[in-house]
């Protein structure tokens, strides 16, 4: 669970909410015409915009942004230690039996490769592969949510737009000129509080979460292809550490 997330939504949306009942009664705020325009509009341009599948895995992408958790480098960086050591000591065949214990299928599958005796370059090329291609699903999952926080303001233009019209149809009677008013200006007021507020964020914390994702990949790749070639446990913890910054490297013992 990242608090992150969870803090940063209720916080800006309270504090939002906090304001507008300051202000006065909160239920002015409430029109369910401008919803529909705003929920109903975005959604649909998303739909035209991109392939169904990929519209419904937005689910999947956003509870990302609430509970998907990389694991830290200095832990990947200890594991591939002992990993290196058990192999120098008792041979690469030995790390099989500890194959069934890692959860990470990225790295489970590098470690069998490494065991079934494939050489450096196959096991680098079909890796690398793997890196590239998920990190091509993350920039999608991204652009998903970056093109919804495009499209929600523009609805909220457009239900702006509609608001004005209805409003200058009825000039003659001014009793229908504030909720139309009203209309056009809670429509905009929808559409920029979701595109700034939940979709760009979200669109922000996929791509913060695909470069840990990426650097965690790329760090148990040269562990993988260190341990394949048998290099000495020092130097792995070297090139290892030269991934992360200085404050953040494990110390050689």
């Amino acid at each position: 669970m990242d608090p992150a997330t969870i803090i940063g939504i209720f916080l800006a949306f309270g504090l939002v909410i906090s304001a507008i009942v300051m202000g006065g009664s909160p239920f002015v705020f409430i029109s369910l015409p401008s919803a529909l325009i705003v929920i109903g509009g975005t959604i649909g341009a998303t739909l035209v915009n991109y392939p169904l599948k990929n519209v419904f895995g937005v689910i999947g992408i956003i509870k990302n942004t609430f509970l998907h958790k990389t694991e830290e480098p200095s832990a990947i960086i200890e594991r591939f230690l002992e990993f290196a050591n058990k192999a120098r000591r008792e041979g690469i065949l030995s790390l099989e039996p500890a194959l069934k214990e890692v959860e990470d299928p990225y790295l489970r599958k590098g470690l069998q490769l490494t065991v079934d005796g494939l050489e450096p370059e196959s096991i680098k090329e079909i890796l690398e592969t793997e890196i590239s291609y998920l990190e091509e699903r993350h920039d999608f999952g991204a652009e998903i949510m970056s093109a919804m926080g495009g499209f929600s303001p523009a609805m909220g233009m457009i239900g702006t737009v509609i608001g004005l019209v209805q409003m200058l149809q009825t000039m003659e009677d001014p009793s229908t000129i504030g909720p139309a008013m009203a209309v056009a200006l809670i429509t905009t007021f929808y559409g920029a509080l979701l595109a700034n507020l939940v979709f760009n964020p979200m669109a922000g914390k996929l791509k913060t979460r695909s470069k840990e994702e990426i650097l965690a990949r790329e760090i148990m790749l040269e562990g993988i292809l260190s341990i394949s070639r048998g290099e000495n446990p020092r130097i792995i913890e070297e090139k290892l550490n030269s991934y992360l910054p200085p404050k953040l490297r494990r110390e050689s013992y």
